[in-house]
Order: C-alpha cells, then structure tokens, then sequence
C-alpha cells in the first residue's frame, strides 16, 4: 500500500484524495502553516492522519513515501526541491516550476537520485478521451489548425475586484490565467502537435500586471494554434482541430466529456465519451502503476516520457510570458 501525505489544504487536494483512496492509497500525514487549518483538513478523512506545521519536520515523517503539492505555484519548486531531497517521491500540481530554470534544478536532482520519482499532475493528458484526440488527430489527412479555448471565471476574481490580492491573482505567487488554466491548453498542444516553431501571448492585464485572460497564437510550419483562456469570464465554446474537411470537436481540453467530429456537410458523430467522475482518477491510477512498481525499466521510461513533456510545457509557457512581458518575482531570483 502507498502511504502519501499532503501539501495545501484546496479543495483539489481533497479530490486528489479521494481519487487515491479509490486506488488503495492511505493518507498518513497533512502539512499546513496553521495547525487549525490542518486538523480542519485532516478530520475530513478517515485516520490516524498526523498533522505538520514545520515543513522540515514534516519531511523527515518516515509514514509516507509520496508528498501530492497543491501550494500557491511560486511554492511548488523549492517545496518540491526540499521533498526530493529529503528521499520522497513527488506528486506537484500544475506548473509544476514557475521557470525553466527551476526546471532544471529539479531535473539536477533527480539525476542525483534516480530511484526517485516526480511526476506534474495535469490529469487531463492522462485521461484516456486525452489519447484518443491524439489518434484521431493523426488519422486527419490534413491539418490546418486548431482553436482551443478554456475560460472559467474564477471564485477568487470577485475578491480581486473587491481589492484584495489572492495567490491566484498574483505576481509573487507565479498566477494568472497562463499559469492556472492556459497550462491545460499548452499541454494538449504539444502533446497533440509538437513544440511550435514560435510563439506569442497576447494578455488583458489586471491592475496589478497578472493576466487575467488573453489569446496565445503558436506557429507551426502548415497551421495556427490559438489557445484562448482566462479567469475573468465564461466561454462556453467549444473547442475545434480542423481537417480538410473533418473537424474534431471537444468541449475543453482541459475537461474533455466528448469527442465529436463534423463532416463537411455538418453531420456531426460522437467518437469517444468519458464517465469518470473523479477527474482526477486516471493521473492517480498512472502515477499508482510506476510508484507500486520503482525499479521497473518500463515506469522509469514513462516517467522520463512525461518529464519530457512537462519540461517543454515550463519552456513554452516560460516562452509566452517573455512575449508578453510578463515576469514573476520568482525568475529575478536568477537574474
């Protein structure tokens, strides 16, 4: 049985576990900087949970072998770092580093200690219907572009107008609408059609510089992809890869429920449909298969696969901020 433990106390966390309960995991331990918080956190599950306020003292716990980190994003590379260091594989939301540069030092450690693993939880790549945009992708004739679109008006933006400052809406915690929903769109981007040849961000800032919603165009030899995402409104678009005379339509990338395609006379057929309740499954169910099986060759190369993709997603979306000049105190820490 794999005995993991918690950073942050979101409600993402708790769907994390339940989605890991439904595959045998056992939660051990919860670290918060308010034990109030922590507790609160923890009753919601059954125990015996330990609790932890001191970071360090709660990575030296021998009741877990996984830490799953949902902290503000400027915290998840050197709460990754320490974790890692202190011998426990890492489960760390998307993104997983605010730069390329914090990419590369966790890639450091890892070549340090090979019997570790890390994974960047972007559970839709790991969705089966994910996939299956994939193949039906490769069996269109022609591609001539995509249009994908995730915009969700966020629970926090009605704070921000108020005057506050949520991690979510901020510079020093590495926000914004790229870093919190654009991910899903970058991922499915390069995972479905490679790297692009360049690329662009086009954002609406809010008063305080964070994007709070914007277009980003990628370049590929033969077509566009426009990803449009934000935190400030509702779409309720689909999105839509284009053929010669084929079209793929899913909802959102990011919560794909259906796969669609329209022929040119408009008949439209459904391809693939997903009935997973907990999107958070499939990610659980991957990460399980490595974790239960470490000094296996074949989990050590779909670890390095994955790490690959997540290292080109930091340096696009890294890539994309520069086009827009939109910097985070984090990368001036390597300047």
């Amino acid at each position: 049985m794999i005995k993991f433990a918690t950073i942050g106390t979101h409600w993402i966390t708790k769907q994390f576990i339940e989605a890991a309960q439904q595959v045998g995991w056992q939660l051990t331990a919860v670290y918060s900087r308010q034990q109030a918080s922590a507790q609160k956190f923890a009753d919601q599950f059954i125990g015996p949970i330990k609790t932890f306020t001191e970071l360090d003292e709660f990575l030296a716990s021998q009741d877990f072998s996984v830490v799953y980190l949902a902290s503000p994003n400027s915290l998840h590379f050197e709460q990754s770092q320490q974790a890692l260091l202190a011998g426990k594989h890492v489960i760390v939301e998307k993104p997983a580093c605010s730069n390329p540069t914090e990419m590369k030092q966790i890639i450091k450690i890892l070549r340090q200690h090979p019997e570790l693993y890390y994974f960047e939880a972007a559970r839709h790549f790991h969705e089966p219907l994910f996939q299956q945009v994939k193949q039906a992708i490769k069996q269109l004739s022609v591609i001539q572009g995509a249009h994908l679109t995730y915009e969700k008006y966020s629970s926090r933006y009605d704070a921000f107008l108020a005057g506050q400052e949520p991690n979510i809406f901020s510079l020093e915690f590495s926000g914004g609408a790229l870093q919190d929903l654009g991910v899903y769109l970058v991922y499915a981007a390069i995972a479905w059609f490679g790297y692009p040849q360049s690329a662009d961000y086009r954002p609406q800032k809010l008063r305080n510089g964070i994007d709070g919603r914007g277009i980003a165009i990628l370049e590929y030899p033969r077509f566009q992809v426009i990803l449009k995402f934000g935190k400030t409104t509702n779409s309720y678009l689909a999105s839509e890869i284009y053929g010669l005379k084929q079209t793929l339509i899913l909802d959102s990338p990011a919560k794909l429920n259906e796969l669609k395609m329209a022929d040119e006379q408009g008949n439209v057929q459904s391809l693939a449909r997903t009935t997973t309740e907990n999107p958070m499954l499939a990610e659980v169910k991957d990460f399980d298969q490595l974790l239960n099986k470490p000094a296996s060759l074949i989990a050590k190369q779909k670890m390095e696969d994955w790490l690959a993709l997540a290292v080109q997603v930091n340096q696009l979306m890294y890539q994309l901020r520069q086009s827009a000049e939109l910097s985070f105190p984090a990368d001036e820490k390597y300047i």
